[in-house]
């Protein structure tokens, strides 16, 4: 997933952020609300991990200006104020989630596991397509019953193809998916992981190549 952290205490925020990377996903980090306004307009994200007492734009309008957007993004709030007067405002504000600080990593990366699948077509727990099994629980992968280990990136490149159900998934798509937004658009980085990821896989090749559309698994 694409992952935007806004946290204005920037010990936290990289923790968080280095966590869910090491989840395989593509996190950007910001510690203001005006930075998380101009991140928003220009990315699209799955989800927003969101301090809601942020310098600058509160958190609160940042809220509102993600649910004004009408996009899918979800938006875990974050916050110090735990009464349920807090919570309550929050989640009319248009979050879909409230977490209440101090919070346990795996709380947080359960709930944002869980706004991930609400802001996409519903998929099966575990990816199965072309003899190939991703389970992004276990973060297991399996072909013809033969586990095949991969690297974080690799992992997160195969699970956007096999969501893809069939379907062709062009190169800046999984650029924006798997890569946060320091990767440069000219690298050749979703080439090099697809080969990998292939040669990992191994005979017969399973991830094709549609010229000038993308990489699908048929």
């Amino acid at each position: 997933m694409r992952i935007l952290v806004v946290e204005d205490e920037p010990l936290l925020a990289d923790t968080v952020a280095q966590g869910l990377r090491h989840e395989a996903h593509a996190v950007d980090v910001v510690y203001d609300g005006a930075a998380a306004l101009e991140r928003v307009g220009v990315n699209d994200y799955d989800v927003v991990v969101l301090d809601r007492d942020l310098p600058s734009v509160h958190g609160d309008d940042v809220c509102r200006a993600l649910v004004e957007r009408e996009a899918d993004t979800r938006v875990l709030m974050l916050t110090a104020a735990a009464g349920v007067d807090d919570r309550v405002t929050g989640l009319s504000l248009g979050a879909d989630d409230y977490l209440p600080k101090p919070f346990a990593f795996r709380e947080l990366s359960a709930r944002v596991a869980a706004l991930g699948r609400r802001s996409r077509p519903a998929a099966p727990p575990v990816l199965r397509r072309a003899g190939i099994s991703l389970d992004p629980h276990r973060r297991e992968v399996y072909r013809d019953g033969r586990y095949v280990p991969l690297s974080r990136k690799e992992f997160a490149v195969l699970a956007e193809l096999l969501r893809a159900d069939g379907t062709a998934v062009s190169a800046e798509t999984l650029l924006e998916k798997a890569w946060d937004e320091n990767a440069d658009p000219f690298t050749h980085a979703v080439r090099m992981t697809i080969l990998k990821l292939r040669r990992k896989l191994g005979d017969p090749p399973v991830v094709l190549t549609e010229p000038g559309v993308g990489y699908r698994i048929p």
